[in-house]
Formats: structure tokens, C-alpha cells, sequence
């Protein structure tokens, strides 16, 4: 009977003895069993490969390998006596399976605060596991760990196309690389590409509006419609909530209903347009025109313009019965034969606004400013008991 020693590849520490019996295959059966890997191959102490059981004789040394190609173990680098603490040794680190070689000072010298560098700056201090090559495992993603690894070695960072930037900070704030989550930072924020803020046009808007389901509620809030052609189009109950309207064509437009709280409809021409139930509350529409409109709901439903900047519009002839204008900027906007019927005008500024021909009958103007207001030509006279201030 003959026995051999067994080591892993590479590693002339903690061997084992076994028989030799049978083929190849049971020796390799045999030393997967004793060293804890799955053996493919053998090796003599020279590097040659066994491919024959009669090669092997009594008390050779022999190295097991799981595919890899052969270590010799005599160059496997140990410190001299005395310089236990040194920086200058090289070490392997098999960070998710993947093999780095680097010397100690490459991970202590530049960031000395850092996981890394108080992993490795005194031997034996933290405890690090090794695998059986005696490579030091770091359970870390190994494509975010090379730029890291780099950068420590040169003070850059470098980042291979495909690699996730965003990869490589967590793993520089999971490390404590401080310098480099600063330089990952800025790359990243330089890498955005930049927001997009241009207008939609109309015939992205008709298109969002056909794949829409007319029982849908459409939300365009915030959204920039500026300069926009959605002249015509039906714009029922969507929600424009703050949204950026201004020099907008609105001409014939169906707004019945639709949420235009706080948005910006300045220098839009929303002539003709159809504004039913319209809620415009805090809404910006200084300088635009508004002629012909319809705010007047046969059901009641009453459009509300409350606190509203209506500077310098032009609302001839529209149609504003029950309409609620309270406490609304209208300083020098046009109202020419409005009918104002029961309108709520309460703390408006109608300072130098044209009122002339307009029927306000019924229509409450406490507290507003009427300063320069023309009121020429009314359908209806105005009482003493609705304007008093």
C-alpha cells in the first residue's frame, strides 16, 4: 500500500495522508473528502499533472486542484522575521469569488480611516476568513470593488463602460472611502442627462389624449404646455392644476370643468373657449383674452375665478352669470357688454376696468375697488346696496 500527502494548490500548510488504492477517480474522491473541495486534477511538487494512479509513488507530496492552474507553494511571499507589521507584503483578496492582488500599503496609505485599511493594517487584529489559496474573503460585489481597488492604487477614478456608477458609491460608503464617494458624486451627477423641460407640443398631447380612456381621469399637472396649439380640442374635467399655460391658444376650447388652480394662463388667447364649472382659483391669466367665453352652466354649476390675477384681460361679451370673482385682480381688464348677472365681485380689483354695457343686476360688489371704473351703458342700474366701500 502505498500513501501520498495531500495539500491544496498552492498552499504548503495543513496537509493530509491518505492510501493510495484503486484509479485516479478515488484518489480524487478521497482528497475531496479530506481537504473540503471538489478535486479535478493532481499535481507533483514541480507542477506536473497526474493523469496515470502508477505515476504516484510512496510518500510523495502532491497539490489537489479544483481546475485551477498549479501554485508552486515555495513562492508563496511571507514576511521576514521582525516585519510582522509591514505594508509592503503582497496579499490576495477573493471578493465574490473574484481574485485581487495588491499589497497591504495599496489598501492602508490613502484612505488610512477607511474598512479596508484597519482590515488589513495590523495582521490578525480583525479576524479575516480565508479560502483554502489563503486569499482573503470580502463578501462585496467584485465589478463594484475594482474601480475602488484602482483608485486606491492611484488616486483616479476610472470606471470601465457598463459599470454602474451608483454600484460603485455604495460600495465606496460600505468601505468608507471617503475621497472617492465625493469624486462618485460629481460623476454622477454629471452623467444625468439634462431635464427636459421643453413644452409639449399638440400633437403629443392630441396623442396622449387618444390613448387616454375618456372615463379616465387625465392628469397634466405641473405639466408646460407653453406657447401650445390645443386650440378646438376637448379638455373636459382634466386636471391643469399649476400647470404652465401662458401664451397658450385655447380658442374654441372645451374647458368645461377642467382644474386650472394656480396655473399660469398669462398671454393666452382663450377666445370662444367653453369654460362651464371652470375652477381657475388663484390662477395666473394677466394679459390674456378671453372674449366670447362661456362660464355659464345651465345646471348651476358656477365657474370660480376666487383670487384670481385677471390684469389687463379682455372678456368681452362672455358669458359670467353667477361666476365667482371674489377678491380677483381685474385692474384695467376689459368686461364690455359681460353679463355679469349675479356674479361675485365681493373685495375684486376692478380699478380702470371697462364695465360699460354690462349686466350686473344682482351681481355683489362689496368691498371692491371700483377706482376709475366705467360703468356706461348698463343693461341694469347699479344699487347703492351692492358697492359699498
Amino acid at each position: 500500500m502505498r500513501r501520498v500527502t495531500l495539500f491544496l494548490n498552492g498552499s504548503p500548510k495543513n496537509g493530509k495522508v491518505v492510501a493510495v488504492y484503486g484509479t485516479l477517480s478515488d484518489l480524487l474522491s478521497v482528497a475531496s473528502s479530506k481537504l473540503g473541495i471538489k478535486a479535478t486534477s493532481v499535481y507533483n511538487g514541480k507542477g506536473g499533472l497526474i493523469d496515470d494512479i502508477a505515476l504516484i509513488r510512496d510518500d510523495d507530496v502532491l497539490f489537489v486542484c479544483e481546475g485551477e492552474p498549479f501554485i508552486d507553494p515555495q513562492t508563496d511571499s511571507k514576511p521576514p522575521e521582525g516585519l510582522s507589521g509591514s505594508h509592503t507584503d503582497w496579499l490576495t483578496l477573493n471578493v465574490g469569488g473574484r481574485y485581487f492582488t495588491t499589497t497591504r500599503s495599496t489598501l492602508v496609505n490613502k484612505e488610512p480611516d477607511s474598512m479596508l485599511a484597519h482590515m488589513f493594517k495590523d495582521k490578525g487584529v480583525w479576524g479575516n476568513k480565508q479560502d483554502h489559496r489563503g486569499a482573503f474573503l470580502i463578501d462585496r460585489s467584485p465589478e463594484y470593488f475594482e474601480p475602488i481597488l484602482n483608485y486606491l492604487r492611484h488616486g483616479q477614478l476610472i470606471v470601465n463602460d457598463g459599470i454602474n456608477l451608483l454600484g460603485v458609491l455604495e460600495e465606496a460608503r460600505f468601505f468608507g472611502i471617503d475621497s472617492l464617494i465625493e469624486h462618485l458624486e460629481v460623476a454622477i451627477k454629471n452623467s444625468q442627462p439634462p431635464e427636459d423641460h421643453s413644452p409639449i407640443s399638440r400633437k403629443e398631447f392630441v396623442r396622449f389624449l387618444l390613448a387616454t380612456p375618456t372615463k379616465s381621469e387625465l392628469r397634466c399637472q405641473g405639466l408646460n404646455f407653453s406657447g401650445a396649439d390645443l386650440s378646438r380640442l376637448d379638455l373636459r374635467y382634466i386636471n391643469f392644476k399649476m400647470a404652465n399655460l401662458s401664451r397658450c391658444n385655447l380658442a374654441h376650447a372645451n374647458l368645461c370643468c377642467a382644474n386650472l388652480e394656480r396655473a399660469d394662463l398669462s398671454g393666452s388667447v382663450l377666445d370662444c373657449a367653453n369654460l362651464q364649472g371652470v375652477k381657475m382659483l388663484c390662477s395666473n391669466a394677466e394679459g390674456a383674452s378671453l372674449k366670447l367665453c362661456n362660464f355659464e352652466d345651465p345646471s348651476g354649476l358656477k365657474a370660480n375665478l376666487e383670487g384670481a390675477n385677471l390684469k389687463g384681460v379682455d372678456m368681452e361679451g362672455s358669458q359670467m352669470t353667477g361666476i365667482n370673482l371674489r377678491v380677483a385682480t381685474l385692474k384695467n381688464a376689459k368686461l364690455k357688454n359681460c353679463n355679469l348677472r349675479g356674479a361675485t365681485l365681493a373685495g375684486t380689483d376692478l380699478e380702470n376696468c371697462d364695465l360699460s354695457g354690462c349686466d350686473l343686476q344682482e351681481a355683489n360688489l362689496r368691498g371692491s375697488n371700483v377706482k376709475g371704473a366705467i360703468f356706461e351703458e348698463m343693461l341694469t342700474p347699479l344699487h347703492m346696496s351692492q358697492s359699498v366701500r
